[in-house]
């Protein structure tokens, strides 16, 4: 079926389901490409598509050398080290990737209007398991791990991305909601358009190359898909997390995940990507349906 076929199929679907969507962008290595947009491509709140991206600033940290996914959180947040709870120091850049640092720390202030310093607060929380062990997905993992960009290289998880990643994309001026401190979300807040996350799978898609530029290695972007944890879901799109990513359970695809349906799906086998933005209130695992029952088919 031709791809515009299809995206008319996958619209009836998403209309008929009340899928919410928002927009849906198609982009393949062949020079394929389509969309539909429900509304205008304006920028919005992306939620855990955050979490990618926060890895990816981590990511280009470790292939300049700067840090490692072995090191000790506290090595590069040593002024914590004093409320730390007992085990916190086993703790590392991994864990936090993996979300298995071993606490169960959740932000649940409304805004995250926070009251004291959350990064003191996540490695103050006495430890649950043994860190690397136990599967919690907790936004406080992905905040410190932006908290330890800063602190390796001086800017903010924004700023470090804006001549790295986000000029090259030519994503200009993305805005990240901040903690009352000044730091970035890390897991959340970032605000980016539907046509934006596509450029962001692309670059994953091909290995973290754009316009002959390796803007994060290859090595790295292996790593984010491989070192997986078990989560202990039972629905096959969420048994297993890697380095803030999701594989799939179909294709060999993987993705950046959302709440309420953003989506940036890397199908390596079909040499394509496909972007979603919608506000969905039910199991986001329907729009994933809806893309492989009508799009993916006309991507082989």
């Amino acid at each position: 079926m031709e791809l515009e076929a299809a995206l008319d199929q996958f619209c009836t679907a998403a209309d008929s389901r009340r899928l919410g969507l928002e927009g849906v962008h198609v982009t393949t290595d062949d020079g394929r490409c389509g969309q539909r947009r429900w509304i205008d491509d304006i920028r919005r709140d992306v939620f855990s598509v955050s979490k990618t991206v926060t890895s990816l600033a981590i990511g280009m940290l470790a292939d300049y050398g700067l840090l490692t996914l072995e090191d000790p959180v506290l090595t590069h947040l040593p002024e914590l080290a004093d409320t730390a709870a007992p085990g916190a120091a086993a703790m590392t850049v991994g864990h936090l990737l993996t979300m298995t640092a071993g606490n169960d720390y959740c932000w649940v202030d409304e805004d995250a209007d926070h009251p004291g310093d959350p990064a003191r607060d996540f490695l103050s929380t006495p430890l649950v398991a043994k860190p690397g062990t136990v599967f919690h997905y907790r936004g406080g993992n992905s905040y410190v791990l932006g908290r330890i960009v800063h602190a390796v290289s001086g800017l903010d998880v924004r700023d470090f991305l804006l001549p790295r990643l986000f000029a090259p994309l030519k994503i200009r001026n993305p805005q990240w909601l901040r903690c009352p401190w000044g730091f970035p979300l890390g897991a959340m807040g970032l605000q980016l358009r539907t046509s934006e996350i596509t450029r962001i799978s692309r670059l994953l898609l091909h290995g973290g190359v754009h316009d002959d530029h390796q803007l994060v290695s290859v090595d790295y972007l292996a790593r984010m898909t491989t070192d997986t944890v078990d989560t202990g879901m039972p629905e096959p799109d969420w048994r297993t997390y890697g380095l803030h990513v999701w594989p799939c359970s179909r294709d060999g695809a993987w993705r950046m995940d959302g709440l309420y349906g953003q989506f940036g799906i890397v199908l390596p086998e079909q040499h394509a990507c496909v972007s979603v933005t919608a506000h969905y209130l039910g199991p986001t695992t329907d729009i994933l349906d809806a893309v492989w029952e009508h799009i993916v088919p006309a991507l082989a």
